[in-house]
């Protein structure tokens, strides 16, 4: 768990949002998921994202939120499941993944929530590349409740642009 911490975390300033657009090359829109990468300490990052096709919740204003999947090659991590919440959550909270049946705790740091551990990172992967829509339900440092809603449409063939562009091993 140590490990897939220290990952997480490296994560908070790895994503798209912090890399310079010049730096990102868009690898191709599938459905309602966009597929990119770009270099960050010259190593190779490949990430897919979506943003929610409906979100419920009693708030004022609120962020972006964006689920995002990303292949780290030259850590050897794949499949890093995050949800960026587009607001701070709730302290110890989890937010919670809905797919084909099946749910999946995410805990929660600042506005960003991750799985807790690589098996259950490829296991949401595998589950969502099965689905037809996730949801993801949060609760806020307000203790406002937010249920996002995203599309799976175009998710396999985003997942397949991102381990094609970073070389994911197959298994």
């Amino acid at each position: 768990m140590k490990t897939r911490t220290v990952i997480a975390f490296a994560c908070v300033f790895a994503f798209p949002f912090a890399a310079n657009a010049q730096d990102v090359k868009a690898l191709g829109t599938f459905g309602k998921w966009i597929a990119a990468t770009y270099q960050e300490g010259g190593r190779q990052v490949c990430y897919m994202s979506a943003e929610p096709e409906k979100s419920d919740g009693n708030y004022k204003a609120r962020g972006k939120p964006t689920l995002l999947i990303t292949h780290r090659p030259g850590e050897k991590a794949f499949d890093i499941v995050s949800m960026v919440a587009g607001y701070q959550y709730l302290g110890d909270s989890d937010a919670v993944v809905a797919v084909a049946g099946k749910r999946f705790k995410l805990f929660t740091n600042g506005d960003r929530a991750w799985a807790r551990d690589a098996q259950t990172d490829k296991t949401l992967v595998q589950t969502l590349a099965k689905g037809t829509s996730a949801t993801i339900n949060g609760t806020s440092n307000r203790n406002n409740v937010t249920t996002d809603t995203f599309s799976l449409k175009g998710f396999a063939a985003a997942y397949k642009a991102i381990g094609d562009a970073c070389k994911k091993p197959a298994g």
